[in-house]
């Protein structure tokens, strides 16, 4: 048996704004999810923010729960929490991979997200990682939302005008072509 490893944890950030965090939990291990959803609410609660909680039926709902509060509501941050213990068929790689993947691509498009979807052999392994007294995976996981919180305020707006930019904003339909006599050549 390996020996425990030091690790190195960042203090919480300060904010001069509130901040607002919607933790999106799977409870289908509802006694795991109940340990995480305490560690990540005494984080958040620690830097001051504030939370919002909603739950959704398995971890491979988490993504898309939180892309439609993304695009739909005004919340700082997201904590995805929720527990895949591996079983006896491949749907156990199905569910870490894509969850996981889900949820980094919304990061690269700005939402600022923690990640404390458990992936894990046993239900040991969940219980030891999910106890908010012990290695609080889900308050890490709202610290790591806080901090991406914290870097996009430090940054300011995420509204850069980069990349692809239209030559106008009416619509164009492919094949027409505007001339400068105000003929349209097709």
């Amino acid at each position: 048996m390996a020996q425990a490893e030091s690790h190195h944890i960042l203090p919480l950030p300060s904010f001069d704004k509130p901040v607002k965090l919607l933790i999106v939990v799977a409870p289908y291990y509802k006694d795991i999810a109940d340990e995480l959803v305490a560690g990540a609410k005494a984080a958040i609660e620690k830097a001051g923010g504030s939370w919002q909680l909603i739950e959704v039926p398995g971890a491979l709902e988490i993504p898309t729960a939180i892309r439609i509060a993304y695009r739909q509501s005004n919340f700082d941050g997201f904590v995805a929490l929720g527990c895949v213990i591996r079983g006896e068929t491949t749907h156990y790689d199905t569910v870490c991979n894509d969850s996981s993947r889900a949820l980094t691509l919304l990061g690269l498009d700005g939402a600022c997200i923690g990640n404390g979807i458990l992936t894990v052999e046993n239900r040991t392994q969940a219980e030891v990682r999910a106890e908010a007294a012990g290695q609080d995976k889900g308050g890490h996981a709202a610290a790591a939302a806080l901090h991406l919180i914290a870097l996009t305020r430090h940054f300011g707006s995420s509204d850069k005008d980069i990349g692809f930019k239209p030559l106008r904003y009416e619509v164009q339909m492919a094949g027409e072509l505007d001339t400068s006599d105000g003929t349209t050549n097709a």
